[in-house]
């Protein structure tokens, strides 16, 4: 499928569902449910570009990125890369693809073997497909260390001896040694200190420009989202509610999730004007996947809902320039509150 401009998006992703399914204890384990990891989850990513995807913990984020990946089957839906179908894809198929489609995993600590070297860590991706000769392997590895801010002489050394920032870094070398086209970053920097996500971030930017990769960006960090990504995805419950541009997202939200989602963000501007900002409280608990609610996902917890709200799923209607998955979807009023400084006004949701 070709975009307006006339060209094929690098990942074209369309009703995305993958179900994990819940077995019965006991010897005879029968499936009684079915757990809706995914449920139809569209979007489009172009060559060189950066898409958030963010949201609480089990909506369904770092699931997106291993089906994408084939590290999950998909149960249904489309997944296109340069225009090629990747779900229904052998292992021996998948295999080119591989090279140009690459992962970084959110445990830096956990995603190296401890028993294998940085350089046999970074160099196997190049030993499998075959793509440098043997006797160049240790150059092309020390290259690529020193391309992610490492010292090319710790090519033997072992992940136990590298804080977790370093071991990060080798990660980002290990993903960048085939040159793939699109990663995937599952909260690239979410168990490093703060001192040390910046120095990540301003790295996979730099590399992003360097090499022309696209990234599909996951994290649960709303400020590094914004900082990184200039298209974002909001999910909630395995589906997406709302995708737009990171201005029209962060500045004017029109879901009712993505603007309690941000209401418990930190607010630098507002901080250093001494505004404050209300924060939405939603009330109950995520439901289940294995038993969601009938019509929009987000109702047992909206302040919008009303009986259409049960009867029908919300498609993605484009409002106000960008996409909403909500029948009563519309910016937040903003409203000024007086403060107790003198001179000073905040600001409120309602």
């Amino acid at each position: 499928m070709q975009t307006s401009n006339g060209h094929t998006p690098l990942l074209e992703v369309t009703d995305l569902v993958k179900h994990f399914p819940v077995k019965s204890s006991g010897v005879v384990r029968r499936t009684i449910g079915q757990v809706q990891a995914l449920d139809g989850v569209s979007f489009t990513l172009e060559k060189g570009q950066a898409l958030g995807l963010v949201g609480e913990s089990g909506c369904g984020k770092t699931t997106t990125g291993r089906v994408i990946t084939r590290l999950y089957d998909p149960t249904s839906g489309s997944m296109k890369f340069e225009g090629t179908e990747l779900g229904q894809l052998s292992s021996r198929q998948m295999l080119p693809y591989r090279r140009e489609i690459q992962l970084i995993f959110q445990d830096p600590y956990s995603s190296l073997n401890p028993r294998h070297t940085v350089g046999k860590i970074v160099g196997t991706p190049m030993e499998v497909h075959g793509t440098v000769p043997k006797k160049q392997m240790i150059p092309k590895v020390q290259e690529l260390l020193e391309v992610v801010g490492l010292n090319p002489e710790h090519y033997n050394r072992y992940p136990s001896e590298f804080s977790g920032g370093q071991r990060q870094r080798i990660g980002i070398a290990r993903a960048l040694a085939l040159r793939p086209k699109l990663i995937v970053a599952d909260e690239p920097v979410s168990a490093l200190d703060v001192s040390i996500q910046a120095q990540v971030i301003n790295l996979l930017q730099d590399l992003q420009r360097e090499f022309d990769i696209a990234f599909l960006f996951i994290a649960h960090d709303l400020a590094i989202v914004r900082h990184f990504c200039p298209e974002v995805a909001v999910m909630y419950l395995g589906k997406i509610v709302e995708i737009g541009s990171r201005d029209q997202i962060y500045n004017t939200p029109h879901h009712p999730y993505t603007q309690a989602l941000l209401s418990a963000s930190p607010d630098v501007k507002q901080a250093a004007i001494g505004g404050r900002r209300e924060r939405i409280r939603l009330e109950g608990d995520v439901p289940s996947p294995i038993n969601p609610p009938s019509g929009c996902r987000f109702r047992t917890r909206c302040w919008k809902a009303q009986d259409i709200c049960a009867e029908k799923v919300p498609p993605l209607y484009e409002v106000g320039g960008r996409n909403v998955a909500c029948h009563f979807a519309e910016p937040l009023q903003v409203v000024q509150v007086p403060v107790v400084s003198e001179g000073s006004t905040a600001v409120s949701a309602k």
